[in-house]
Formats: structure tokens, sequence, C-alpha cells
């Protein structure tokens, strides 16, 4: 453990910066817009970024209920 902290350390030290997969996934993303790959990223972060994926669920569902008339 010690070992990786320290390789860690040395990276950031030259200028790395380090970042968490859903980062990543959002940075490879860059926008709502790319519909391609959407489902992919909307499924990432549903089943791996803990409240941020409950956060978006809770959003699509109320985007897709329809007004009540």
């Amino acid at each position: 453990m010690e070992a990786h902290e320290v390789a860690i350390q040395r990276m950031v030290h030259v200028g790395a910066v380090p970042l968490t997969t859903g980062v990543f996934a959002s940075e490879l993303q860059r926008d709502w817009a790319r519909t391609v790959t959407v489902e992919g990223l909307a499924e990432l972060v549903i089943d791996h970024m803990g409240s941020v994926g409950t956060s978006y669920a809770w959003e699509q569902q109320l985007l897709n209920t329809p007004p009540p008339k």
C-alpha cells in the first residue's frame, strides 16, 4: 500500500493528475449530445457511481414523467 501511495505521489510531482473511472469516462463522453455512447455512460453512472448514479436515475425518472392533466 505504501509503495502504491509513493508511486502516485511521484506521478503527481511530475504533473500527472489522478482521476477516477467516472471522471475519465465523462471526459471521453464530453457531452450528452454524443448520443451513440450515452447509454453506456448512463449505465456506468447508475451501476458504479453511488449517489451520483441514484441522482441521475431519479432525474431521468422526473424528466420522463408526463405532467398531470
